[in-house]
């Protein structure tokens, strides 16, 4: 069988999450959608997304494919409803499609079927439908996760240096990893290390709580249920729910909450945000895909970052702020709660980031990591700079 994760219309909802990658290659919970799909189906994926974004996405199409709606996150249920789909078929609950099961031909022509034979879906799931679902749905999706990755295996040793607080069995720390002189509390869920991970002394965890491969926690860090750091991040200071993708760093002391950060940010020292308005009231963002204000119905809503983007030391975000891709950050005062890709400045102004200096900012960052930022990455940058300044 071939597996296709498509975006569905509501992709935009999403952005600027997702300026810079399809919808299941958002991290909630300990994986990305995608490698949530692959791990439970046994076999890999390709991608139906934007065209901008298919040379490093790409999709490849067989005479019989299996689309699945990458902003789903899967279920045991879901998982064999979906494997019982003959061509032809589509599963559904209410207004979304979960999943259809089409010829090649039949997806040139996705948005013109109208004779599929629809089966309703009788389950609950998981759906990141707007960028705040992904940290307020995480503790969700890191128990989930953590039940789909442990499952039949054995935790590595819990070093006698570390002090644990609830169920040790709801500890799970992968090889290679160094966790000395931690406090790992588990009673409200579960802790997860990954592989060649760092938890530097004195770090305070609290489940739910997951720290991916390569993923390192700064002395004396302070984290707070439902937050998930992702590979080869470096975090210090204090977090409650919290989603770093990957790749990005605050290193540094100073608070974030409610937040998601994307891939390849550096948030400098002392960098704060406010996740709770002083009236209490529900939080309202900037939807680049309605240009308007809306409504998120939570009370606590902090930073909502893209990728690439960078903030200087002291900088400091008002409750309920989106960052474009591709922006550095700086000054004193609450920046404004919506800051465009590309943008360059602070509470003093804004001017656009010189594109060409946005990729050499970049070579060097990814050089770090031992990555090369190639073509493809510039075209990528490239296609969302243009859609933000046409």
């Amino acid at each position: 069988m071939n597996y296709i994760l498509y975006d569905s219309f509501r992709r935009n909802k999403l952005l600027p999450l997702v300026y810079t990658r399809p919808v299941a290659d958002i991290r909630i919970g300990i994986l990305t959608i995608r490698e949530k799909w692959e791990k439970m189906l046994g076999a890999k994926t390709t991608t139906l997304t934007e065209d901008y974004l298919s040379r490093k996405y790409p999709l490849i199409k067989k005479d019989d494919n299996v689309l699945i709606n990458g902003s789903v996150l899967p279920t045991q249920k879901l998982f064999r409803r979906i494997g019982e789909l003959q061509s032809g078929e589509t599963l559904v609950k209410e207004d979304v499609i979960l999943a259809m099961r089409l010829s090649s031909a039949d997806i040139d022509s996705m948005e013109e079927q109208e004779d599929l034979i629809e089966h309703v879906f009788e389950g609950d799931y998981l759906k990141v439908n707007n960028s705040w679902d992904i940290f307020s749905k995480n503790a969700q999706a890191i128990l989930d996760d953590f039940e789909l990755i442990t499952r039949g295996r054995k935790s590595e040793p819990i070093p006698a240096t570390s002090f644990v607080k609830g169920d040790r069995k709801q500890i799970f720390i992968e090889k290679g990893a160094v966790v000395d002189f931690a406090f790992l509390n588990a009673e409200d869920g579960p802790v997860y290390i990954g592989k060649n991970a760092v938890v530097m002394e004195g770090s305070k965890v609290r489940g739910p709580f997951a720290l991916c491969e390569g993923a390192t926690l700064k002395m004396d860090v302070k984290i707070y249920g439902g937050t998930t750091i992702g590979p080869y991040c470096k975090v210090g200071g204090e977090l409650n729910n919290v989603v770093f993708f990957g790749y990005s760093n605050k290193a540094h002391d100073g608070f974030l909450g409610n937040s998601v950060i994307g891939e390849w940010c550096n948030l400098g020292a002392d960098t704060n945000n406010s996740n709770l308005k002083n009236t209490y009231d529900h939080v309202r963002v900037w939807s680049i895909d309605d240009q308007t204000f809306v409504n998120t119905g939570l009370q606590f809503c902090g930073l909502l970052m893209g990728d690439h983007s960078k903030t200087g030391i002291n900088t400091m975000f008002n409750t309920g702020t989106v960052v474009g891709v591709s922006c550095n950050i700086f000054g004193a005062g609450y920046q404004r709660t919506f800051i465009p890709s590309f943008s360059w400045g602070g509470t003093q102004g804004l001017k656009t980031f010189n594109l060409k200096k946005a990729f050499e900012v970049a070579s060097v960052v990814y050089e770090r990591r031992n990555k090369v930022f190639d073509n493809t990455e510039k075209d990528i940058l490239t296609s969302v700079y243009e859609l933000e300044h046409r």
